[in-house]
């Protein structure tokens, strides 16, 4: 049995925003880094809060999460956000 807490058009639109308005929130790396996809230099990173639309089994994983992702071209990058 499906569930779906966001609908297709709920989903394109959010894809359609303007990046800063699907930001979750926004960090300050210690020294500049060059983005894997678009090769720019990066001073700083957002986060992109995600959300389960759909699942077509009962899930034992979370509802919620977070990725990281390039302030210029909004690749998703190889981060984690973690507590130390």
């Amino acid at each position: 049995m499906a569930h779906t807490d966001l609908d297709d058009d709920t989903i394109s639109s959010a894809i359609q925003e303007e990046p800063e308005q699907m930001t979750d929130a926004e960090y300050t790396l210690e020294c500049p880094i060059r983005c894997p996809s678009c090769g720019r230099k990066i001073t700083s990173v957002r986060a992109v809060r995600l959300l389960r639309s759909q699942v077509n089994f009962t899930s034992t994983l979370p509802r919620r999460g977070r990725i990281v992702v390039c302030p210029q071209c909004t690749s998703a990058l190889p981060a984690e956000l973690t507590n130390l």
